[in-house]
């Protein structure tokens, strides 16, 4: 009979009572790197997600936490959302812009100000949808206790102006405020307020 046509016959196991052949030095290394590197992949990777994802939310926390702790006016433009919100269109040409917001469950409130050309002030008023000529002299609009919140004086001496700008719930009401001492480089003080 050829070795071909041999029929074969199964393995068989050892006796049960015999030991297994010890494992080689090189397959317990590689199984042993094989479970170190699964381990990593199970439990390393989730973990590292997670603590960039805590770090990651923790800063942005902080971030609101400081601007919502914020007690007076910031040195900075306020997000376009929130002009957008409050209907504060503050124009292009302004320097010097300063912003506070606050925010309750019964009204939320944004204080701007900034300086802007004679044409930057028609342009705001316009946009905010009054106008020039909604100025009353000598009128300030904004309430004690809205610049008082801010540090804002609004003493004798200067030439004011101010209107308020109401619109129906849930748009924004505006009080606006302008110093017109130098007319080519008006100061504007707003508070827009919103009720949810």
């Amino acid at each position: 009979m050829a070795p071909a046509d041999r029929p074969t016959v199964p393995r068989q196991s050892p006796p049960p009572d015999q030991p297994p052949a010890p494992e080689d030095r090189r397959h317990m290394i590689r199984r042993r790197w094989l479970t170190a590197v699964i381990i990593v992949l199970l439990i390393g990777v989730p973990a590292g997600y997670l603590a960039i994802s805590a770090g990651q939310s923790r800063d942005s926390g902080r971030d609101k936490e400081s601007e919502a702790s914020a007690t007076g006016l910031q040195n900075d433009w306020p997000s376009k959302t929130q002009r957008r919100i409050y209907d504060v269109p503050v124009p292009s040409s302004a320097t010097d812009v300063k912003y506070y917001e606050t925010n309750s469950w019964a009204v939320s409130k944004l204080y701007v100000q900034f300086r802007t050309t004679a044409a930057g002030l028609a342009e705001f008023l316009k946009d905010s949808g009054t106008g020039t000529a909604a100025l009353r002299p000598g009128s300030v609009a904004i309430g004690a206790s809205d610049a008082k919140k801010v540090g804002w004086s609004f003493p004798s001496g200067h030439d004011w102006a101010g209107t308020r700008h109401a619109q129906k719930d849930p748009l924004p009401t505006q009080d606006i405020t302008v110093d017109e001492s130098d007319p080519d480089n008006p100061a504007v003080f707003v508070v827009s307020t919103a009720t949810p």
